[in-house]
């Protein structure tokens, strides 16, 4: 099977998903069980995560963590956190308090995304923490508008944990245009 496909290699995921949304603003841009969100409400609402973020002082190559169930409040926060222009660092909420732990105290995210339930479980000394159920009413606040692009495609976009099979976890860091590669 052909799997070879052109695609513009100087842009970031994020540019591409806002030129959709533009596109195609009232076309599905997720469905997960009965939760839909359209391009537009993915677009918005990423878009505010990203005004907060960059009020913050999340600028390209700023680690945030995002600790999350699988939803559409990840995708939205993954979004948001690389329209921001920052890079995100997953946390899987099933891993071992002690894991997350080593992960956050050796990465030392400038913020972390969660929801409210798991933040008790996080070590975040030091860490700024935007939980975006409990936090919703301060992100309805933030600016709608598609927020100035930052990052360039050569920039990093996450950082992924290895196992740490051969001795502790090392991240991994990925760039905006091997993300490109991936998706």
């Amino acid at each position: 099977m052909d799997t070879d496909k052109e695609y513009p290699r100087n842009r970031c995921v994020q540019e591409l998903v806002t030129i959709q949304a533009n596109a195609t603003p009232g076309a599905m841009a997720l469905v997960a069980g009965a939760q839909t969100l359209s391009y537009r409400e993915l677009n918005r609402r990423a878009n505010q995560l990203a005004h907060l973020l960059q009020a913050l002082g999340v600028q390209p190559d700023t680690l945030v963590g995002i600790c999350m169930e699988r939803s559409p409040e990840l995708v939205v926060g993954l979004l948001g956190i690389l329209k921001a222009g920052g890079a995100y660092m997953p946390l899987d909420p099933d891993y071992p308090p002690d894991r997350l732990s080593f992960m956050l105290k050796d990465a030392r995210p400038l913020v972390l995304i969660t929801q409210h339930q798991m933040r008790t479980r996080l070590l975040t000394e030091g860490t700024r923490v935007i939980c975006l159920d409990s936090d919703a009413m301060l992100l309805s606040q933030q600016n709608e508008s598609n927020p100035e692009p930052s990052a360039q495609f050569t920039d990093l976009a996450y950082v992924i944990y290895t196992s740490g099979s051969t001795g502790q976890p090392k991240g991994a860091q990925i760039s905006h245009s091997n993300l490109l590669n991936l998706v």
